[in-house]
């Protein structure tokens, strides 16, 4: 039997054991049914105004996407929150964007909500307001000052998808709202050259919407009026289709004609696949789209273009083809291998598509040929000749003065040197030797640790090149670092954040102030951010502890030695190095009639470390070495010179019962006393009498 209205009347009364589970999921119904009484009542009740039921929704989110307005004052007058979020970070807001209502927006907005808030998605309410098409609610939110060119932003996991990014003219033109995207423009001057995460701007979005017929009119309108607003047309999709592909994929003739009006546009760029506008074109039988192409010189010797027609039965395209001068020629790709592992299948890939060629180079813009993002634009994979490059393309002027800068490298080990360039419709090709990873992808690599010593020796040789030249870095991290396939580490300044020294000291500082950083980054394998890693992240039992530590403590306060002398500090050299100084300072002190003072100078900073030094030998060692077999006995003192002497009596006069106990002497000593090589360094160089004693010839060995 179906219930009655008295029996729906008393189910909806809630008994006096409802919890609060019950009366919120009784509030929600209440909103969505518009039962205003209903929500009154259960409010009264005790139901939270701020509840939420499936997917986060609160009863004023709800209200709204019902356009409610009376339910939304009522709920905000019993303390609804605007600022609640839905699980996917929406508010009441953003759906007062969706929904369009201009009183409810502003209603929202007095409640102090900021009016560029986003959702998870990075969408805000201006962007829903354009991708709905609500006109009426655009207007009202630039004139509060949303932000029109506001760039979607998403989390860190999608950024690196390369998700996010556009705008709301963006979204304006994916849905085909032709009258928002003109009010965006010439009302708002929303700036039709922004692109997404992915490259793709507004032209792209309009274009790529248009093959569905209920859009196409629109899609075409839109084409047309970004062109007319000077839009970029050499932007790509995701699968590297220009906006001229795009167009004739459309079969729209009216955009193909207005793209080759455009003496910027590329009429042989290739899609991903390889594939040309008149590949396209004839590919799908548009015999007119195809002519004109043709007659605005698209080559016609890539594709096997006749072959194609003539698997059409399309004799009229085969028969245009011929007349200019279309050749059936049999593809005969050799087999082909890259020397570069990192990059082997998109250097494949380049090598077997078909690009037009900018003199010796072939290269493809697009982000799956995208090996470094720069604040400058993409690095991109390039094929110079036989030779696998990294190209990054500037306009002329731009280019030209980068390409004098490269000159002045030409010299320079460890900064990235120019391999060729060309030059092609106002623009510069820069080309690079190829590397294969960035400093910090490289340190990423845990199973297979690099030398940090000879990174780092390589990283301040760059950087002493660098100022050789007259120039500070100013933006020295992991990224600008480069490493090719045998391990060799270069430099690059793609952002151009390099500034020339002219004699400002603080430049040179603020390089060595970036280069402790990088030497603690490095320590520590990357396993922080550069701004986050210090001193107290170093592994105080590494046998180079003491020595990097002194190493960045010299570097943050500006040595005097400049890089110059601290490329020779005592942490680049190696263990036999240390053993060598050690016993060579002995030599050197032992004739000097106040040889104890030499470690005492007026300005010494630190104390002699190991205060009780002949305990921490191994007694059998001291015994042997205090009683030798020819010679009076010797009692050693516990002050740093006897200790100098204790070592280089050992190793100048070695005895087999002594190697026997303690193996290699280098080893012994520098594990026993690791603070003792830095500690006789600096005593050394603090002492102006005899700082010349701290000088060694080779720190390489």
């Amino acid at each position: 039997m179906e219930p009655t209205a008295h029996s729906q009347q008393q189910a909806a009364t809630p008994s006096s054991t409802e919890t609060a589970e019950d009366l919120a999921s009784c509030l929600n119904a209440a909103v969505r049914n518009k039962k205003q009484e209903r929500v009154l009542e259960l409010l009264e009740k005790g139901a939270d105004v701020n509840s939420k039921a499936a997917f986060g929704w609160t009863p004023l989110q709800s209200a709204v996407q019902d356009n409610n307005e009376d339910l939304v004052r009522l709920l905000l007058d019993k303390g609804a929150c605007p600022h609640a979020r839905k699980d996917n970070g929406g508010t009441a807001f953003t759906e007062a964007a969706i929904v369009g209502n201009v009183s409810i927006l502003e209603l929202l907005l007095d409640h102090g909500l900021n009016i560029n808030d986003c959702d998870d998605n990075g969408f805000t309410a201006f962007m829903e307001a354009a991708w709905y098409g609500n006109e009426k609610a655009l207007e009202f939110l630039y004139s509060k000052g949303a932000d029109v060119n506001l760039r979607r932003v998403v989390n860190e996991e999608k950024a690196k998808l390369h998700k996010g990014g556009a705008t709301a003219l963006i979204d304006a033109c994916r849905r085909g709202h032709f009258s928002v995207v003109k009010t965006l423009v010439q009302e708002m001057g929303a700036d039709v050259n922004i692109c997404d995460n992915k490259d793709r701007n507004a032209l792209i979005y309009a274009l790529k919407e248009g093959y569905a017929k209920e859009r196409y009119e629109s899609a075409v309108s839109i084409g047309l009026f970004l062109l007319d607003q000077g839009i970029d047309v050499n932007s790509k999709d995701e699968c590297g289709k220009s906006a001229l592909i795009l167009a004739v994929e459309m079969r729209s003739q009216e955009l193909v004609e207005a793209l080759l009006e455009k003496g910027e546009i590329d009429i042989d760029d290739a899609d991903e696949e390889g594939k040309t506008a008149l590949m396209v074109a004839v590919e799908k039988n548009y015999y007119e789209i195809a002519e004109s192409l043709c007659r605005k010189g698209a080559r016609t010797d890539v594709g096997n273009l006749i072959a194609v027609a003539n698997r059409n039965r399309a004799h009229s395209m085969a028969e245009l083809l011929r007349q200019h001068n279309a050749r059936f020629v049999p593809e005969t790709l050799g087999d082909w291998e890259p020397n570069s592992r990192r990059w082997r299948d998109q250097l494949k890939n380049l090598y077997k598509i078909y690009r037009p060629m900018i003199h010796k180079l072939k290269t493809f813009q697009y982000i799956q040929q995208r090996i470094q993002n720069t604040s400058q634009g993409g690095i991109y994979l390039g094929l110079h000749g036989e030779t696998e490059v990294a190209v990054r393309v500037c306009r002329s002027t731009a280019g030209d003065k980068e390409t004098e800068f490269f000159k002045q490298c030409g010299n320079c080990e460890h900064l990235l040197k120019l391999f060729q360039s060309e030059k092609a419709k106002g623009y510069v090709y820069l080309c690079f030797p190829l590397w294969e990873k960035n400093l910090e992808e490289r340190l990423q690599e845990r199973e297979d640790q690099m030398d940090y010593k000879d990174a780092l020796r390589m990283i301040f040789q760059a950087v002493r090149e660098l100022h050789s030249l007259g120039f500070a870095h100013q933006d020295l991290r992991p990224s600008n670092f480069f490493i090719d396939l045998i391990g060799k580490i270069y430099l690059a300044d793609f952002d151009n954040k390099r500034k020339l020294i002219e004699g400002k000291r603080e430049l040179v500082n603020s390089d060595l102030e970036a280069l402790s950083r990088l030497v603690l980054y490095v320590l520590t394998g990357g396993k922080k951010p550069l701004q986050q890693v210090s001193t107290e992240d170093l592994a105080a039992d590494s046998p180079d502890y003491e020595e990097a530590l002194d190493l960045v403590s010299s570097l943050v306060s500006h040595d005097e030695r400049g890089l110059e002398g601290l490329s020779k500090h005592p942490y680049f050299w190696s263990k036999q190095t240390r053993f060598n100084f050690l016993k060579g300072v002995w030599n050197k002190i032992k004739d000097l009639c106040e040889r104890k003072a030499v470690f005492q100078p007026p300005n010494a900073t630190v104390i002699f470390p190991y205060p009780s030094w002949t305990k921490e030998i191994d007694r059998e060692v001291l015994n042997i070495m205090s009683n030798p077999k020819k010679g009076r006995p010797f009692r050693y003192s516990n002050d740093v010179t006897d200790l100098l002497r204790f070592i280089r009596n050992l190793d100048e006069h070695p005895d087999t019962r002594i190697s026997e106990i303690i193996g290699d002497h280098a080893k012994y000593f520098l594990k026993i006393f690791p603070a003792l090589t830095i500690y006789v360094y600096n005593s050394l160089r603090q002492n102006p009498k005899c700082s010349h004693f701290a000088d060694i010839q080779d720190p390489s060995l």
